[in-house]
């Protein structure tokens, strides 16, 4: 008989990395395909509030435990006019998006996508068009949206029936523009350049908001690190976070698929470590932090690219772009890579799943019809409902894990976090192997470690997806000073505790 798998784990209430932001359990509504209209916006829908928002989705963005939204793009906002989705919506013009090619009537803006934001508990994240707009335009939308009284633009918004600002904390410096896809596509230090002066006017118009930069698209950008580099010395005294995007292909390799948790882990640490020798040889105090401001798995189950999609379709209202079923395998990847965002929990304080409705996300509807959850639905809401206070910085020992691009990772991924104000701790762990791991927690340093439960998901669900979600772990043996768990193959698993200190 095969020795079973061991790993071991190790956690310390005084291994601290961070408070945790819970803005990382933020999302992403993009004027793309179907996620604003029949999406999160169906007047005609059973289910519409008054604003013509529909309910059954708004339900669905509460159950997910979504605290943030990002808005209105993405590749959409670098063509886009602000203006053109405020006032009488009568009176608002149709344009073609570029970005996706797709009609945009723009009965959607920011007096309608605010509101509804804030009605439902939801910080608002919003983006400014850096492509073919520039400072000007960025800071007159900060003055429409914060600015109380006493200018044109305040009173504008007023007299558009929104006499209160709309009080926006977060905005991103644009979106992607080291992408040749991205319209207003340029280098990094034109972009640097670009973004430190609509930084510089917006904080005039309001002192108190913070400020994303544009980091690379993705890792394997030509220019990743130059990049971050460049924008970083150019943008440190007015911006607060670098972006990063990332997206992981299902469709590749099973292996490297599984992987991708710790892809995600390097490449935080490569945009950290490059933000902070900028700080360094700048000489200044500021720390960067980090905004991962689109994130997510790319469907297993259809053949996808992050960049580009939807533009070969016919020119049309909200067509159907990337509405790719998920999979179990793709819920546990997921899993995983909240794990790798929890573990970096001192600089990572926004993150946004993109996108939140029917664009490779976590939720679907029908116009007319339903909403339902994707697979993914489940990792990210047990996460968002109980990674509370610290994340804690663990001690983990695990077998390797060989895969054919990234070589050798750790099978087993595991982040643990902490509430000394309530003593709720939760233990997250993946077992990114084709064999079952036995995973022992050593929580000796807790005066009391009460292991009460324990939920999995495994790659092998036979459920469909849309009855996909987490179910109890038979394998759990509490202890005094040490608990086990037993690891399905390819699995995601969430145990939760009570401790005394």
């Amino acid at each position: 008989m095969t020795a079973r798998q061991q790993a071991h784990l190790t956690v310390h209430p005084l291994f601290d990395i961070g408070e945790i932001d819970q803005r990382i359990f933020g999302s992403f509504v993009e004027h793309m395909g179907r996620c604003v209209y029949s999406g999160v916006f169906e007047p005609a829908h059973p289910t519409a509030d008054s604003a013509g928002f529909r309910g059954d989705v708004t339900a669905l963005v509460r159950e997910l435990g979504v605290g943030l939204v990002r808005y209105p793009g993405g590749n959409f906002v670098s063509g886009y006019d602000w203006r053109d989705g405020v006032g009488p919506v009568g009176d608002r013009p149709t344009r073609l998006d570029l970005a996706w090619r797709s009609l945009e009537p723009n009965t959607v803006g920011i007096d309608e996508f605010l509101p509804w934001a804030r009605r439902n508990g939801l910080e608002p994240m919003m983006a400014v068009n850096l492509g073919t707009a520039g400072p000007k335009e960025a800071a007159e939308l900060v003055e429409y949206c914060n600015l109380a009284e006493g200018t044109a633009t305040a009173r504008e918004r007023a007299a558009n029936g929104h006499p209160t600002p709309h009080a926006v904390r977060t905005w991103c410096l644009g979106n992607e523009m080291d992408g040749p896809w991205q319209i207003g596509h340029t280098t990094a230090a034109e972009y640097g350049r670009r973004a430190a002066e609509a930084g510089k006017a917006m904080r005039l118009v309001d002192p108190g908001i913070e400020l994303v930069a544009c980091g690379s698209s993705f890792r394997h950008m030509p220019t990743f690190g130059a990049w971050e580099d460049t924008v970083a010395e150019l943008t440190l005294d007015v911006a607060d976070y670098m972006s990063m995007h990332a997206y992981y292909d299902g469709t590749a390799d099973r292996r490297d698929y599984l992987a991708s948790g710790q892809r995600l882990e390097r490449f935080i640490r490569d945009v950290v470590a490059t933000c902070d020798a900028v700080s360094a040889r700048l000489g200044s105090s500021r720390r960067m932090m980090i905004s991962l401001d689109e994130w997510n798995v790319w469907s297993s189950a259809a053949a996808s690219s992050p960049v580009g999609e939807g533009q070969d379709h016919e020119i049309s209202h909200a067509p159907r772009i990337t509405e790719d079923p998920y999979q179990a395998l793709d819920a546990v990847v997921l899993g995983d890579l909240i794990i790798g965002i929890l573990n970096h929990a001192d600089r990572v304080k926004i993150g946004c799943l993109s996108l939140l409705v029917n664009v490779s996300a976590p939720i679907l509807t029908e116009p007319g019809g339903g909403a339902s959850k994707q697979a993914i639905f489940h990792p990210f809401a047990a996460a968002a409902h109980t990674a509370r206070g610290r994340a804690l910085s663990t001690r983990l020992t695990a077998p390797a894990f060989r895969t054919p691009s990234h070589g050798d990772v750790l099978q087993v991924a595991a982040a643990v976090t902490h509430d000394p104000a309530t003593g709720q701790a939760a233990v997250f762990a993946t077992n990114r192997g084709s064999e079952p791991v036995e995973l022992t927690i050593d929580h000796s340093a807790f005066g009391a470690f009460d292991l009460k439960s324990a939920h999995t998901l495994t790659a092998a669900d036979p459920r469909s997806p849309g009855d996909l979600g987490l179910v109890p772990l038979d394998r759990i043996h509490p202890g005094a000073r040490t608990s086990t768990l037993l690891l399905p193959p390819e699995s995601w698993t969430l145990a939760e505790a009570v401790t005394r200190s």
